[in-house]
């Protein structure tokens, strides 16, 4: 009999808690944006980590959404095998007005 397997839920850094250099350097990455860019534009809760077209492997996406926690730009949680993940634009906003607008913009 196989055992279920367990993931440790992910720390989550509140945006409020949340230094300007480290949300810059967060969102200065390439794959991060592009992170970033595809959350902004699906439903929340509807992407699965494995979902997004980055050209990395897994342990770096993997660190590359533990970047994103830490700078309170997305959260995650666990729904069966797979882990979801939201932008957290309105909390984001709040702490950073109008950041999130400039770094999403298609121009940019």
């Amino acid at each position: 009999m196989s055992t279920p397997r367990h993931r440790t839920a992910p720390a989550h850094t509140h945006p409020d808690d949340v230094p300007v250099l480290t949300a810059l350097a967060a969102l200065a990455d390439p794959v991060r944006l592009t992170l970033v860019r595809e959350l902004a534009g699906s439903p929340e809760w509807s992407r699965a980590c494995g979902t997004f077209d980055v050209p990395v492997g897994k342990a770096a996406l993997s660190h590359h959404f533990t970047v994103l926690r830490a700078a309170g730009l997305v959260e995650q949680r666990d729904e069966g095998p797979r882990r979801v993940n939201r932008l957290r634009r309105t909390e984001f906003d709040a702490r950073f007005p109008g950041l999130l607008e400039l770094v999403l913009r298609t121009d940019s």
